[in-house]
């Protein structure tokens, strides 16, 4: 399917429409949103006079969302051009995204505004073979703990600053929708309110904070966490840590990177327990290296070893983000975790497409959204991908 705006009727096929499943059911796509869904055999009358696509009792999913995403198919967000975020958006659309965060790096200055600029380039022109489209970017740092930097460069943390968040904006007004920092360093609380107030996302990480600060954080607007338990202070039963405090606030969302080596499948089991799967977001955290042969690599300026897809820094112990892509993160849920499909697809799609504002449009299977759609095999593979109704994607 190469024309946006074509009718199009996908039929046959079993409806993870958001929290509910239609085991035989269609949906007619027009102008690149979804315009009728039903169940059963849709009208003759229609089949005739659309295109059809039979997918054969094969699961429709509303699109994955992943909110933070560095890179893939050796292309980085940081290279800081359309090519490379093009490059990406290719590959992960591949694996169900159909909307993805560009997440930069704790770098200078001018590099991060080169990679805003070339976000919102790629976001105002999009082109028929970006594959997933551009929702926003993810600031990643720099106001991060200089003692949390995981896999990030020690040399480019500044102290959270409005000042610095103000350039960033003026090149690209609207374009940042989150910012991870760490609550605690001197001046943060201050952005968090100067965030809130502008509607971007501010995001717990990279944080050696104690629980009443990270407690003290949401108080003045934190909602979000950037992927939990990795970066920042564990959950000890004398000290609540940031990830203690992030499971217990009711209204903050947690970022999951569900590759089990980030987080132990018992220990996903139990945020899904405590958070239920409104409040957790299927994250990437991929890098480059994601799509790609093990070797050695590059995250930022920081050389990586890429070993049967764990990435590690050359100290081999720190993890350096990951090689995991969204549909292998709900197989993961689904498999590993044990949570059912349609909880992984709220995770993977409803709760980010709501964290950014888009839980009108997109995150779900219904009249007036985005035809945002993946279809998964019986594996939970990914055979096709539609963006805004437009096939980016078919397994030959």
């Amino acid at each position: 399917m190469t024309v946006q705006n074509a009718s199009l009727l996908l039929k046959n096929a079993r409806l993870v429409t958001g929290a509910a499943t239609c085991q035989a059911g269609w949906i007619r796509l027009e102008r690149g949103m979804i315009t009728e869904v039903g169940d059963g055999k849709p009208p003759e009358d229609m089949e005739r006079a659309v295109e059809t696509v039979d997918v054969d009792g094969e699961w429709v999913v509303p699109g994955f969302i992943d909110l933070h995403v560095h890179g893939a198919d050796g292309a980085e967000v940081m290279d800081g051009t359309p090519a490379a975020l093009r490059r990406i958006g290719r590959f992960h659309a591949r694996h169900g995204t159909t909307g993805w965060l560009p997440t930069t790096l704790t770098a200078p200055v001018a590099s991060i505004l080169q990679s805003l600029q070339a976000a919102r380039r790629v976001q105002q022109s999009p082109s028929p073979d970006d594959g997933a489209r551009i929702l926003g970017v993810h600031l990643e740092g720099p106001f991060i703990s200089p003692r949390k930097v995981g896999a990030q460069n020690p040399a480019h943390v500044l102290a959270p600053s409005v000042e610095v968040m103000r350039a960033f904006e003026h090149v690209s007004p609207g374009l940042v929708k989150k910012v991870t920092l760490a609550p605690e360093q001197p001046g943060a609380l201050a952005l968090v309110h100067w965030l809130r107030e502008r509607g971007i996302i501010p995001s717990i990480g990279h944080t050696e904070g104690t629980f009443a600060e990270i407690v003290r954080a949401m108080e003045a607007g934190a909602t979000q966490a950037t992927h939990l338990f990795n970066a920042m202070t564990g959950l000890h039963h004398r000290e609540g840590g940031a990830a203690g405090a992030c499971l217990l606030a009711d209204d903050v969302t947690c970022e999951l990177i569900a590759d089990t080596l980030h987080v132990h499948p018992d220990v996903m089991r139990l945020v899904v327990r405590v958070k239920g799967p409104d409040r957790i977001a299927l994250i990437t955290d991929a890098i480059a290296a994601t799509g790609r042969p093990d070797g050695r690599y590059r995250l930022g300026e920081l050389e990586i070893v890429v070993t049967e897809g764990k990435s590690l820094l050359k100290d081999g112990h720190t993890l350096a983000g990951s090689t995991l892509t969204m549909d292998a993160a709900v197989r993961n849920m689904v498999s590993r975790v044990g949570v059912s499909l349609e909880d992984a697809v709220i995770m993977a799609s409803t709760t980010p497409a709501r964290e950014l504002g888009l839980g009108d449009r997109k995150g779900a299977i219904a009249v007036g959204y985005d035809a945002d759609l993946v279809v998964l095999d019986e594996n939970l593979t990914v055979a096709r991908t539609f963006v805004q109704g437009r096939e980016v994607y078919c397994r030959r």
